[in-house]
């Protein structure tokens, strides 16, 4: 039993997984309309374009990352953040290899009426 009464706490550092290209994705909570993720990226990101029906604001927690948000370059570091508003093109085009890139996403789904 933890100190946190039925809390589960974690780390964000803790247990990295190694894609060889591409981006892992780890679903950490789920509340409402609101999903969290740790995202570790290779050092190969893919080309995908997406155009996500949530509105998602992503930090970059360790790495070096270039994005592009409709069509313009974005270099992030350590601490730098962006929101995303839904079905804005986006992708990401550069990631570091040491360290790897780790993210923490937050997408956050309209209600529909």
């Amino acid at each position: 039993m933890s100190d946190f009464d039925g809390i589960i706490p974690g780390n964000l550092f803790a247990a990295l997984p190694t894609p060889s290209d591409g981006e892992a994705f780890e679903a950490i909570l789920r509340c409402r309309n609101v999903r969290l993720e740790r995202i570790v990226s290779s050092d190969r990101p893919e080309p995908t374009l997406y155009d996500q029906a949530a509105d998602e604001w992503v930090c970059l927690l360790q790495g070096e990352a270039e994005l592009r948000v409709e069509g313009q370059a974005m270099c992030l570091k350590p601490g730098d953040h962006c929101f995303i508003p839904a079905h804005t093109p986006h992708g990401v085009v550069r990631t570091s290899a040491d360290p790897p890139c780790i993210w923490l996403a937050v997408h956050i789904e309209r209600h529909s009426g």
